[in-house]
Parts: structure tokens; sequence; C-alpha cells
């Protein structure tokens, strides 16, 4: 069992829905700040929406307005619902965590982000 697992993966059509879902491991607590990433070969993983302690959320320009992520901590997972689905968004989906440390950033979080999941296909057809 990873510290991070993803699933809710899949294929869609432009226009369409999914819901991603992030069961981490108990030790990854809801003092962690946690979010998702997604990387297409060739090209960098970049961040695509995170979430910390507080319920402060940041997201990529590009999926303003069309996902949403938030956390249940009391079933420890992480979710991120993706609606109007373009093909750009076509990548592998990485669920990642890292505990509230002084000392760094990383994609509105502070710290670093310690876990990864090994990843979620989505591919959306146009």
């Amino acid at each position: 069992q990873g510290h991070l697992v993803e699933s809710g993966g899949g294929s869609v059509q432009t226009g369409g829905s999914l819901r991603l879902s992030c069961a981490a491991s108990a030790y990854i607590s809801s003092s962690y700040c946690v979010g998702w990433f997604r990387q297409v070969p060739g090209k960098e993983r970049e961040g695509v929406a995170t979430i910390n302690s507080d319920g402060r959320t940041t997201y990529t320009e590009s999926v303003k307005g069309r996902f949403t992520i938030f956390r249940d901590n009391g079933e420890n997972t992480l979710y991120l619902q993706m609606n109007s689905l373009k093909p750009e968004d076509t990548a592998m989906y990485y669920c990642a965590a890292g505990p509230p440390e002084n000392g760094g950033s990383w994609f509105g979080c502070q710290g670093t982000n310690n876990y990864w999941g090994q990843g979620t296909q989505v591919t959306v057809s146009s």
C-alpha cells in the first residue's frame, strides 16, 4: 500500500465530468497540504490544484471554474471534481501531499511535497 493511492481516472468526451479520488495513509494527517498535479509525455509535471489544512485552495488558471478540489478529513481522502473537460486536460494525474514546514513552497502550499501517488490516467476525446 502506497502513501497515496489515486483512482477515478478514465476516458470521457469533451464536456464530460470525472471525479478523482486519492486515499491517503493514516500518517498523512489533516494538517498536510494536499493537491493534484498532471503530466503529459514530454512535458513537465504541472500543478493543478492544492488545498491546505485551513481549506485554502489554489488552482492553475486553465482549470478555474471547472475543477474543484476538496478533502474529507474523516476518510483521509482527497478529491478533484473535474467538469467541462477539454482534450487539453488529458494527462496522468498525480496526488501529492506534504507537511506544513517552514521553508519551501509548492503550488500554494508551505513546505515540500514529500509524497506522491502512482497516478491515474485521464483522457478527454473531442
